[in-house]
């Protein structure tokens, strides 16, 4: 089963538009998209585990330069 998630990201100011840019790139990542309000950019990506989603999420998404935070919301299925 393919874990989902939704991240929230922060950037420094006025970079939201490469940072989206430079996620959209990123195996992983089904969708990335500029938002206003406390978080700058919201990305949904799919993984085939948590710890895949982890290191996506560690080594891939937060290396991107200008984010200043990001929270990691998963998908649930109830």
């Amino acid at each position: 089963m393919v874990v989902q998630a939704y991240i929230l990201v922060q950037t420094t100011v006025g970079k939201s538009s490469e940072v989206t840019a430079a996620i959209r790139r990123i195996t992983g990542v089904t969708v990335a998209e500029d938002v206003t309000g406390p978080y700058d950019v919201v990305v949904r990506a799919e993984a085939q585990s948590m710890d895949e989603l982890g290191t996506l999420v560690i080594k891939r998404v937060q290396s991107v330069p200008d984010i200043t935070r990001t929270v990691t919301c998963p998908v649930v299925h109830l």
